[in-house]
């Protein structure tokens, strides 16, 4: 009886579906092991083996679209992972940044004299982390991966070693770990009413136990507890507090990447758990999330433009965006086979480029600058390095959604996904902050174009990798914003999202 009692029977392994993962893992093992047992490999081999650890996983993740068109979205390894389009989309949008990151990463521990494998295995475990969160189909293996994407974006916002930076990680730390926990006792929470944290029994649960007197008060507070921890990861108003100096005192390739990997796992975590999970319940998180999509662009829009360095800036820049993003998915609340989830994923996508692009030109010039990336390091970018400031500024009127650009794409699908679901007014202040925003942007073109540097200011060094990480995400900027739709179009599959 015993014997029978504990028995286990193992799940089914569909090793080729979970192939991206296994490479991300794969290739942070061969960077630490190998790494450690072996003398200092050559300068920037390192970050190669991590941009075509990154770049094989993006491919694998792009071989198997076609699988799911023919099959269909499918779960794995006993329900605990989605295999389908938004995983896949995501995954490929994770890995692309993380080849980008990668090669900025070259430079930057070039010029600090600290090249080693740990940050680039760091990457990849953490790249691994926000894949799990985007392929998650069960809260606790959400959680598993949550918790390994955040404790090393802990690691990596304190490894510049100087004071600002370590400030920066425990600050991060300790706030993170706060929202982690508020995370976790949501899912508890959800388990009590449920008895399940699988999200496709979750949703299911709400369809054989229906309440008359409406949602019982146990799920409410996980809810609302959900909301607040992955607001917290999102960096939405009042929730932001920790991204703008996080932001500042990360080296600049982890700022980076906690711009594009961190928000694109993020928003992956809150379209599983909310849109996914708890359709039923979106009237009551559709207006908390209308609340903090009008605060995060409101907000994010206003401080952005009053500030004087270039890296906080972004920061709040990056929560306007989170904005941008709530309208996404706010829109997908009133209809989940709708056009919000698709804007979302496309949103995710074309930022993480775009982001990466934008510090790795701030990373130039602050190097150059004695570190310094305020506003005025940038006066007369353009009569020093003017493919440089080409580059920044295609980044710079893509954030502010200029047309031609893909940051005109992800706005326009954002804002037409809420007016299609007559969100009228959160569209209006979508756009109205869009205006506001743009001024900010402004103000670094007219510092790079028009403003002449004060006495002698010695000429920026562009160092190969980091100015092949920069062409290739401004090609890609303007390329995929005038010729948008193989993108738009393969984005429309992600609502047929694994149950």
């Amino acid at each position: 009886m015993l014997a029978q009692d504990t028995f286990f029977t193992a799940p089914e392994i569909e090793w080729w579906h979970i192939s991206p993962m296994l490479t991300l893992v794969g290739g942070a093992l061969v960077l630490l092991l190998v790494g450690a047992l072996t003398p200092r490999w050559p300068r920037g081999l390192y970050g190669l083996v991590t941009a075509l650890t990154a770049m094989t996983a993006g491919v694998l993740a792009f071989l198997q679209w076609q699988e799911i068109d023919d099959d269909g979205p499918a779960t794995l390894i006993d329900g605990a992972l989605a295999f389908d389009h938004l995983t896949q989309l995501l995954t490929i949008a994770i890995c692309a940044a993380v080849l980008l990151v990668a090669l900025v990463t070259i430079d930057e521990l070039d010029i600090a004299g600290k090249d080693g494998p740990e940050m680039y295995a760091m990457f990849l475990i953490a790249a691994t982390g926000a894949v799990v969160m985007s392929s998650a189909n069960d809260l606790i293996v959400l959680f598993l991966g949550l918790e390994t994407l955040s404790l090393a974006l802990y690691v990596l916002a304190a490894s510049d070693r100087t004071p600002r930076s370590q400030e920066s990680g425990l600050k991060y730390f300790i706030l993170g770990g706060f929202a982690s926990a508020l995370f976790l006792y949501g899912i508890a929470l959800v388990y009590g009413t449920t008895q399940s944290t699988n999200i496709s029994e979750v949703a299911a649960s709400f369809t054989t136990n229906v309440s008359l007197e409406g949602d019982p008060p146990l799920i409410l507070a996980g809810l609302a507890l959900l909301i607040v921890g992955l607001g917290f990861k999102v960096a939405a108003v009042p929730f932001h507090i920790w991204s703008p100096d996080v932001y500042q005192g990360a080296p600049n390739q982890v700022t980076a990447f906690m711009a594009s990997v961190g928000k694109a796992a993020a928003f992956a975590a809150m379209l599983r758990v909310l849109v996914i999970a708890l359709p039923f319940q979106r009237d009551d998180w559709r207006p908390a999330i209308w609340v903090l999509a009008v605060l995060s662009l409101v907000f994010g829009s206003l401080l952005a433009a009053v500030q004087t360095d270039v890296k906080r800036m972004l920061a709040y820049s990056s929560v306007s965006h989170a904005g941008f993003i709530l309208v996404g998915v706010e829109a997908a609340g009133h209809d989940s086979a709708g056009e919000g989830m698709p804007s979302v994923a496309v949103y995710l996508l074309l930022y993480s480029i775009l982001t990466v692009g934008s510090f790795a030109v701030v990373a130039i010039v602050a190097h150059s600058n004695g570190g310094d990336s305020s506003i005025g390091a940038f006066n007369g970018l353009a009569s020093r390095r003017p493919a440089v400031a080409v580059a920044l500024t295609v980044f710079l009127l893509a954030q502010a959604g200029v047309p031609f650009t893909t940051g005109f794409i992800a706005k326009w699908g954002v804002i037409q996904a809420a007016i299609e679901e007559s969100s009228y007014a959160l569209g209006i202040i979508a756009m109205l902050s869009a205006v506001i925003a743009a001024f900010m942007y402004l103000r670094i073109m007219v510092s790079a174009w028009l403003t002449d540097a004060e006495g002698d200011v010695a000429r920026e060094t562009v160092p190969f990798a980091s100015a092949a990480a920069i062409t290739a995400a401004a090609l890609f900027t303007v390329v995929v914003g005038i010729f948008p739709e193989w993108l738009l179009h393969a984005a429309e599959s992600v609502t047929q999202y694994a149950r």
